[in-house]
């Protein structure tokens, strides 16, 4: 059989990269979360202009990120911006600033935000975790029970509030 009309394969072919999954929660974002995700796109597009035309492996650079300016695009076009109070200003919601303290007296805070902003370690919890969802509603004094893989923990809600727009 001729190999006349076979190609070859040069190694420079993109993988099948599988796209990014996309949460199927609503995609609440805070003014900062937003343009967190505009920078982050902004960057890879940057990243994209700027693989050399002459790279070895410039196929499957531009397949990684055109994947993630795909999932960027995605994110930012769904977004739904929520800024400032909510109309009940002394119940948690999202895009609060909620401090607890918990039965071993330690104080805490946290702020309710979109899930692409969200960064435990720095007090930025996700609208959708267990935490948020228990503090949800609730006002200043009342408790909320915080089920966690590490055992239940009462925390009490001490203070509320929202940062400007």
């Amino acid at each position: 059989m001729s190999r006349a009309h076979v190609r070859e394969v040069d190694g420079d072919e993109p993988e099948d990269l599988p796209e990014l999954p996309l949460s199927p929660h609503p995609n609440y974002v805070t003014p900062r979360g937003l343009a967190l995700l505009e920078a982050r796109r902004d960057d890879v597009e940057a990243a994209i202009a700027a693989i050399p035309a002459d790279a070895a492996d410039r196929r499957q650079q531009r397949a990684g990120l055109d994947r993630e300016l795909r999932w960027l695009q995605a994110r930012i076009a769904t977004a739904q911006r929520i800024a400032g109070a909510p109309r009940d200003p002394g119940k948690v919601a999202f895009g609060a600033d909620v401090t607890v303290i918990d039965d071993d007296g330690r104080d805490t805070r946290y702020r309710i935000v979109g899930e692409d902003e969200a960064d435990p370690d720095a007090g930025r919890i996700s609208w959708t975790s267990p935490l948020a969802r228990a503090l949800i509603g609730l006002r200043v004094g009342e408790v909320a029970l915080w089920r966690r893989p590490a055992g239940d923990l009462d925390i009490e809600i001490t203070a509320i509030h929202y940062p400007p727009v």
